[in-house]
């Protein structure tokens, strides 16, 4: 009789949050909530080593709970949130702005070259260091995964990586921002834009700030991204072209709607028009996967001419959505160079 084989204990992993918004806090709850349901399916039980903030640090025990915010210290280092906690992955759920980009850069660079892993939801240091976060993972064969950062829970930068590696994919097109999509269908609906917004952020679509969303410069970051991953693009020599939603679509919105069609904030990206985005207002037609999304969905169109368009539609816009794509990248990293179908 063959014997049956043991499994092996759960590997545990200590994580270094930084940010503790809407998003790190749903991505703690989610190793709160999901520590058991994932060692017991991947083999690898996450918990929080640290947490970071602009104005606090907090160590909590391995497995407890975080404590009370006004019971946590003043900041530290980065250094020493990695020794004491002795974390393989640093987890950076800090908002994409100027301000903290430099601060999100230095911090992922001396994590990589440490051999930690790093997964980031934050945009910006991404589209200024990216062929020094690149050389930084390569010293210290570490990994950096940036799911977060280019569609939330949809998966367009697994399929930009690895997913369509081989398929001579040579296009983008997308409709990478939520609130533009909202938004045009409100407009279409017979809408203006003022409501049409207001609606988006009452519902937790839209950013307080949603002028990066109608300008179309954040659907552009997005496919900046993506063309970095599929044909090696350095994100900050790209040239982006945007048309932004605004008062003046919803003619546009409303006509396209008339005639059985939908008005799209449309990025798109080609690998025969090296370093260009451009974003525009499209009217697509039924069939066009891009004329399907519903609400605030998403949707990346791959161009491969000889394997066929691959389209990855769907996906939420929310903290949540976003906590799930770093709660995903940070299995890929710590369970890499498993064997089998693992």
């Amino acid at each position: 009789m063959t014997p049956t084989a043991v499994p092996s204990p759960p590997e545990d992993v200590a994580v270094v949050l930084s940010g503790y918004g809407p998003v790190g806090r749903a991505y703690a709850d989610l190793l709160r909530t999901r520590g058991d349901e994932l060692a017991h399916r991947h083999g690898v039980r996450l918990w929080l080593g640290a947490v970071r903030t602009g104005s606090a640090h907090c160590l909590p025990r391995p497995g407890g709970p975080l404590p009370p915010r006004p019971a946590w210290g003043p900041p530290v280092a980065l250094e020493e949130s990695l020794d004491r906690s002795g974390a393989r992955v640093l987890v950076q759920a800090l908002p994409s702005s100027p301000a903290v980009r430099r601060q999100a850069a230095e911090e992922a660079v001396l994590a990589l070259r440490r051999g930690v892993h790093v997964v980031t939801a934050a945009k910006g240091h991404l589209l200024t260091h990216w062929s020094e976060l690149g050389a930084a993972a390569q010293a210290g064969r570490s990994l950096i995964r940036i799911s977060g950062a280019t569609g939330a829970a949809l998966p367009t930068a697994d399929l930009a990586r690895s997913g369509v590696r081989g398929l001579g994919c040579r296009s983008v097109r997308a409709c990478p921002n939520g609130t533009a999509t909202f938004v045009l269908d409100r407009l279409a609906a017979g809408e203006c834009l003022e409501e049409a917004v207001g609606e988006a952020q009452r519902r937790g679509i839209a950013e307080a700030d949603p002028s990066a969303d109608l300008s179309g410069e954040d659907a552009a970051t997005k496919v900046r991204l993506l063309a970095a991953l599929l044909w090696g693009w350095e994100p900050s020599a790209v040239r982006v072209r945007t048309e932004p939603v605004d008062g003046r679509s919803a003619a546009a919105a409303l006509a396209a709607a008339a005639r059985g069609n939908r008005l799209r904030a449309v990025a798109g990206a080609s690998a025969d028009e090296p370093l260009v985005v451009r974003v525009g207002l499209e009217e697509t037609a039924p069939g066009d996967p891009l004329h399907a999304l519903a609400g605030p969905e998403k949707a990346v169109v791959y161009g491969c001419p000889e394997a066929g368009d691959i389209t990855v539609s769907g996906g939420r816009s929310s903290p949540v959505g976003a906590a799930l794509a770093m709660l995903k990248d940070t299995l890929d990293v710590t369970t890499a160079g498993r064997f089998g179908f693992g």
